[in-house]
């Protein structure tokens, strides 16, 4: 099984260069003081806060800029605690590992329960979003263990493209309100439906691929 430490980092979504350049300028800027559990930290709060202020939103169409600059935050310190890490020679790769995913999963919870109760998403899309989010997790931290190579994006699409469409939608709707098509469908649901078929697809096609490589890699033994 794979080592944690020797596993292959596969990175290849449409923003994964432009951001890596970013992220490492800014690790080398951070103050001596500041760790990744700072940071860590810094990024579960973000999606908390955004899971809040999407449920705030019924409520107050304003929630949604706030949803925004918690999805920031949420950006800065998911991605940047393991850079900084890697640029101060300071890492912990299965501790951070373990934490920094563990506190992904709680996170998309709070934020998909937000987005259930906003009124800008149907309740079981946002379940189901949070259902095929869970597993690819699964599968790609099944990946990781098996065959030592850890995907953090799936066909050009990763967590940043993610919270780019999010905020566009939220600035959507911020400006125009609840939209809908032909009166029935809201913004947020024909995304998320999209998302859920696209996930859906994804888990299903490399549940597929890594069960052949695997079973390429230990064929049954003769009788």
């Amino acid at each position: 099984m794979a080592d944690v430490q020797k596993t292959r980092r596969v990175h290849e979504a449409i923003t994964a260069a432009a951001e890596k350049r970013l992220l490492v300028g800014l690790a080398r800027r951070m103050p001596a003081w500041m760790n990744s559990d700072h940071l860590t930290a810094l990024g579960f709060i973000g999606q908390l806060a955004a899971g809040l202020s999407y449920a705030l939103a019924r409520g107050n169409r304003n929630a949604l800029l706030a949803a925004i600059v918690c999805l920031v935050l949420n950006w800065l310190g998911d991605s940047l605690d393991g850079n900084l890490a890697r640029v101060r020679q300071r890492q912990r790769p299965k501790y951070g590992f373990y934490v920094d995913h563990m506190v992904d999963s709680f996170g998309a919870v709070a934020m998909m329960l937000g987005l259930a109760v906003s009124g800008y998403m149907h309740p079981w899309i946002a379940i189901g979003l949070l259902i095929g989010f869970l597993l690819l997790s699964i599968q790609s931290y099944l990946a990781t263990y098996t065959l030592g190579e850890f995907h953090l994006s799936f066909w050009k699409f990763g967590p940043t493209e993610l919270r780019l469409l999010l905020i566009a939608g939220n600035l959507a709707l911020f400006f125009h309100g609840p939209m809908a098509l032909h009166g029935r469908f809201r913004l947020f649901d024909i995304g998320g439906a999209i998302g859920l078929v696209g996930m859906t697809i994804m888990v299903i096609f490399f549940t597929a691929q890594n069960t052949h490589r695997l079973y390429k890699q230990e064929p049954l033994p003769p009788l």
